[in-house]
């Protein structure tokens, strides 16, 4: 509970600077940091799901084609939202206009609308994928932390920002194939620690495509020790082998 001075403090914030919506990006309303009318418009995707990546497969599979054909490091995962136009844009503001705060709010309304399945992982600590250090000092901030901070908060388990360290600066990943990006990510992560106390972590990241940024990391993870690795990502994009 904030104290009468964190109070004000805070009501003069939002009375002044009122925050931007994550969807239409104008002023939300007084003391809220997404639009009601904009909450809806979210892609939430409530049909079958993969039972390994959690995209969206056909009635009658349990796998989606990737993950028949790739294997991961990670256990299980999911990813949110639907990587539309009205997600991609709203990422966009936070990577590349500096709308930090997007981060913390779409982290939260994920948890929100995923919290089942991310209790059911009972992770111990949460783990931000990282970004380059060049790449960090260009931005100002890493928008997987920003997204990984609520989800912490809310299952009561540590943020460890600093259990991966990005090791390697890898290009941009829209164009190439499962395997090149394999192949881009390949030693871009190392543990941040000589040794990890939990056996369960939940890995956070903006969007899901193939799964080659989870599960490099989740390797590093594995090679330090942990058991299971899980993932959450705000959005879900669309693999190779999957149509939506």
């Amino acid at each position: 509970m904030r104290s009468g001075a964190a109070g004000a403090g805070s009501f003069l914030l939002d009375l002044l600077y009122p925050r931007r919506c994550p969807v239409c990006h104008e002023a939300a309303p007084f003391g809220k940091d997404i639009c009601p009318e904009c909450r809806k418009k979210l892609p939430l995707y409530t049909g079958k799901r993969c039972v390994k990546c959690g995209k969206p497969v056909r009635p009658y599979e349990s796998r989606c084609e990737d993950c028949k054909k790739n294997p991961h490091f990670y256990t299980r995962g999911v990813g949110v939202y639907i990587y539309n136009e009205l997600m991609r844009e709203s990422i966009a503001y936070m990577k590349y206009k500096g709308r930090k705060e997007y981060g913390e709010v779409l982290g939260r309304l994920a948890f929100e609308d995923a919290e089942a399945c991310l209790r059911s992982f009972r992770p111990q600590a949460v783990i931000p994928i990282p970004l380059h250090k060049d790449k960090l000092r260009q931005r100002h901030f890493n928008q997987a932390e920003e997204i990984a901070r609520p989800a912490a908060a809310l299952l009561g388990v540590p943020l460890l920002s600093d259990a991966l360290i990005r090791a390697e600066r890898t290009g941009a990943m829209k164009e190439l194939s499962a395997a090149q990006r394999a192949e881009n990510l390949r030693g871009a992560f190392k543990a941040g620690r000589r040794s990890f106390s939990f056996s369960r972590a939940l890995l956070v990241d903006d969007i899901y495509t193939t799964g080659a940024t989870v599960d490099a990391a989740a390797r590093v993870l594995r090679e330090a020790g942990v058991r299971e690795i899980y993932f959450m990502s705000v959005c879900i994009g669309a693999g190779f082998m999957v149509d939506y």
